[in-house]
């Protein structure tokens, strides 16, 4: 699809109903679901084990083909944990599995296919029993996690740092620095002296966000009617 056919109410409809789908599903297996929320297809986000919270103004982004998940699989009573404060941003086929503690702070931004794990899940020797030597997995505010990086058990990532697309990272992450490869290490250190533009700058004022977004929506959809998305749908046209 080159552009979004659909008319400026069938928009809106698609959200009510998305809207709908994360208060009587989702919200039920959340110890806590802050307000603010924007989910996208989340009929593609599964949950399982308790706890399970996230923040305020969370924006989670689900597809068919890389469904989000928060797994939360404690190996002992009171065990395990996943939290995701204010802010963050979930992409398609993040995975965050907890056996102790997940915690993403906040502004955090997870790129598409992450996967986020406090434990190995299997011990080396004997591969029937679970491993003794989980660890939380503590990552800061405002880090931005690239495509299809793990971070595995026991590291913790330290504010503004940036990890790179595929990094495996097995090691504490000091804050303002870039890190890529595998395993991942430094290639590059933030001016710590410049101001960072975060997450919770853009929903400063969450009510005006949100209607400049439904501005920009209905602008979008201008010219688009429901005849024509019917049409584009059963009939489209090259360069449509």
């Amino acid at each position: 699809m080159i552009r979004d056919h659909r008319p400026w109410m069938v928009k809106r409809a698609y959200r009510k109903i998305e809207d709908f789908y994360v208060h009587h599903f989702l919200r039920p297996q959340l110890e806590y679901l802050g307000e603010g929320f924007r989910f996208m297809k989340p009929w593609h986000v599964e949950l399982f084990g308790w706890p399970i919270r996230l923040g305020r103004c969370i924006n989670v982004l689900a597809a068919p083909d890389h469904k989000v998940r928060f797994s939360v699989w404690g190996l002992a009573p009171g065990e395990g944990r996943i939290e995701v404060e204010d802010y963050c941003l979930i992409c398609p086929g993040v995975r965050l599995q907890s056996a102790k503690e997940v915690r993403i702070g906040q502004g955090t931004m997870l790129a598409a296919g992450v996967y986020v794990t406090d434990s190995d899940w299997h011990d080396l020797y004997n591969r029937l029993e679970a491993p003794k030597n989980s660890a939380p997995v503590i990552i800061g505010p405002n880090v931005w996690v690239g495509d299809s990086a793990i971070i595995c058990k026991g590291v913790t990532i330290g504010e503004n740092s940036v990890v790179g697309a595929g990094a495996v990272v097995v090691d504490d992450v000091p804050a303002n620095t870039i890190v890529a490869g595998n395993p991942a290490r430094v290639v590059k250190d933030l001016d710590g002296s410049r101001i960072v533009t975060t997450r919770a700058h853009w929903f400063a004022d969450p009510a005006k966000l949100e209607m400049d977004i439904r501005r920009l929506e209905r602008d979008l959809s201008k010219g688009n009617t429901f005849g024509s998305w019917l049409r584009h749908m059963f009939f489209p046209v090259r360069g449509e």
